[in-house]
């Protein structure tokens, strides 16, 4: 059973790689795809998590946009909102989010009835559900691991949105659970010392960092674009 699209009011984030495909931004966004598959030849990549040093530097427009192009190559994709405590998929994609993760996670609905198509072919979503009071200790437990490993089963790949690491440890914990993570910074706008500092924190977590993600970058043409390192 799918969930009924709704309209919310709230903003979401631009999913240009969807609206403009052809794009310079889109164009990054799918060299950003490239690198993170190539990055780990001996190791199947099947779950992505995508957070931030800090809050506002695009960690959601990227995990959503990463999602798309994931899914424009034919593969059956999923975007998870586990920003358990500023969630914002279920805008981005104009759905309800009465039920979602933690809906699952304290087993009030099933998983199939939790996840929800978008007009976005081969892309489903799960959105975060019901804001918890106790959001590091659901995503660190048993039933969040097997959640993982099913959807693993049943999507080509899994691409979590989880919240900035400075903030709270919940990407520290995701990132030992998934394959590898991409870090998103902002230019002129992350400092030197917090970039540096969620790197080592995703080290201390022994996680795979695929790459940093420098965003807000203006080009010698002024158009916007993303640079993967």
């Amino acid at each position: 059973m799918k969930r009924k699209f709704k309209n919310i009011d709230k903003r979401g984030v631009h999913l240009v790689t969807h609206s403009d495909p052809k794009s310079a931004i889109s164009e990054q966004y799918r060299q950003i795809r490239t690198n993170i598959l190539f990055s780990s030849v001996d190791k199947e990549v099947k779950s992505i998590v995508v957070t931030s040093a800090e809050p506002s530097d695009g960690k959601s427009t990227t995990a959503a946009n990463l999602a798309i192009v994931l899914a424009q190559q034919g593969k059956q994709v999923l975007l998870v909102d586990t920003d358990l405590r500023k969630p914002s998929v279920h805008y981005t994609f104009n759905v309800s989010n009465m039920d979602g993760l933690t809906s699952v996670l304290t087993k009030e609905i099933s998983l199939d009835k939790a996840i929800t198509k978008t007009k976005v072919p081969n892309l489903d979503i799960l959105t975060s559900g019901p804001i918890p009071p106790n959001p590091s200790e659901l995503l660190d437990s048993k039933s969040m691991e097997t959640i993982l490993e099913q959807l693993k089963d049943r999507f080509e790949y899994v691409v979590l949105d989880s919240p900035p690491i400075l903030v709270v440890t919940d990407s520290q914990i995701l990132a030992k659970k998934c394959d590898g993570v991409v870090l998103v910074v902002a230019s002129g706008k992350t400092h030197k010392e917090s970039a540096l500092q969620a790197k080592e924190l995703l080290e201390n977590a022994r996680s795979n960092i695929f790459g940093v993600v420098l965003n807000a970058v203006e080009s010698v043409k002024n158009r916007y674009y993303m640079e993967y390192k």
